[in-house]
């Protein structure tokens, strides 16, 4: 079933401010929290806080406005928070579920709060894995704007809100024969900020913030793997009403290697010896992650024999060992004989007690299992 449009199901205009996007999901929400409309108005209630996580987030607006749902992954949703509705309205500044519909209590107006964090997937290669490197990157993200310094509106321009007075909520008092009650409500004028945009910034359109590519150096550690990851704090997206920026999360991602395969620290990798090397022993050269090394070969070696090179393996991301590198060693069987080394064979085989099969014999089924 095709998802319906973010705008529609909060009932706004797509040109709407993010504080009538607030006041939408508010309303909203006190009618189809399940702690409120029961269990039934479960889905309801889903659909209108995805529309809201989304659209209430300036980054996940331009690429819903841009791409519309194909933007976005169900796992993109799967960290969705689900408030209680006690949480919920605490969250937007309420006192708790008690004030919400009896007005008792004070209100606070909304503060600070931190941006959004961001992740970036790092690609890297083993040796830069092994080595450590330092990279620049590029991450598209949004900023304070610095022509309003986040306010939004131009300067000068910036007003108190005459129908809250600045307090951000407005007071109705209730008289009875026995009671008075201060119903306290957000103010719409100003969305509970205390503050109105006369004339929205030229640079932000009224927003606060603007989007920008930041380029930012990152010090790899040696011995990362795949998975992880590094946090780099305040490069995140700006805070909202002057709070801090979020962090920045870059994982690690690393690269299939044509030779070596990794175990945690332990590098694993395959060489072929000769019939001869694998009898009479000698001494090969193999691959390291960081140049080559000399492997003796004891005679009389089987096939798929595995040798440990102590200390030739990835650095410890935590301390300053390494680990091991471990190399299987092929027999390769030669392909042809001459007639020579197929008569000294079979003697060979004969004197040992052997016998040479005319089918599928020794040779046949190594190249096959190789």
């Amino acid at each position: 079933m095709p998802k319906k449009d973010y705008y529609k199901i909060l009932g706004v205009d797509r040109n709407a401010s993010q504080e009538e996007i607030k006041k939408a999901f508010r309303q909203l929400a006190r009618k189809y929290h399940p702690d409120v409309a029961g269990k039934e108005s479960e889905e309801k209630f889903k659909e209108i806080n995805e529309a809201f996580q989304v659209l209430n987030d300036p980054q996940k607006r331009a690429q819903y406005d841009q791409f519309g749902h194909a933007a976005f992954r169900p796992e993109d949703f799967a960290g969705f928070r689900w408030p209680s509705f006690d949480d919920l309205f605490s969250d937007m500044g309420f006192g708790d579920i008690f004030d919400v519909f009896s007005g008792f209590g004070e209100r606070t107006k909304e503060g600070p709060e931190q941006g959004s964090d961001l992740k970036y997937d790092l690609e890297i290669t083993l040796e830069d894995a092994f080595s450590g490197l330092t990279k620049k990157i590029e991450v598209p993200t949004f900023v304070t704007c610095k022509t309003c310094d986040g306010s939004g509106a131009k300067h000068g321009y910036l007003k108190k809100c005459p129908s809250c007075d600045g307090t951000g909520e407005i007071r109705r008092i209730q008289r009875s024969a026995f009671a008075q009650i201060v119903n306290i409500t957000t103010c719409n004028k100003c969305g509970g900020s205390g503050q109105i945009i006369e004339k929205p910034c030229d640079t932000c359109n009224g927003s606060g913030k603007i989007k920008k590519i930041k380029k930012i150096e990152v010090k790899i550690p040696k011995g990362v793997d795949t998975g992880s990851y590094l946090r780099i704090a305040g490069q995140g997206e700006a805070g909202y009403n002057g709070g801090p920026p979020g962090d920045l999360y870059v994982v690690i991602h690393v690269k299939p290697h044509s030779i070596f395969d990794r175990h945690e620290n332990d590098l694993f990798c395959k060489t072929m010896i000769s019939l001869g090397q694998a009898i009479f022993g000698g001494e090969i050269e193999v691959p390291t992650i960081n140049g080559k090394a000399k492997l003796k070969i004891p005679a009389g070696t089987q096939s798929h024999t595995i040798f440990r090179l102590k200390g030739q393996g990835m650095p410890d991301l935590h301390n300053s060992g390494r680990g091991n590198q471990l190399v299987k060693v092929v027999v390769k069987i030669p392909e042809k004989l001459t007639k020579k080394q197929n008569e000294i064979l079979k003697q060979f085989i004969d004197a040992s007690g052997g016998e040479v099969k005319t089918t599928k014999g020794f040779f046949d089924k190594m190249k096959e299992y190789i």
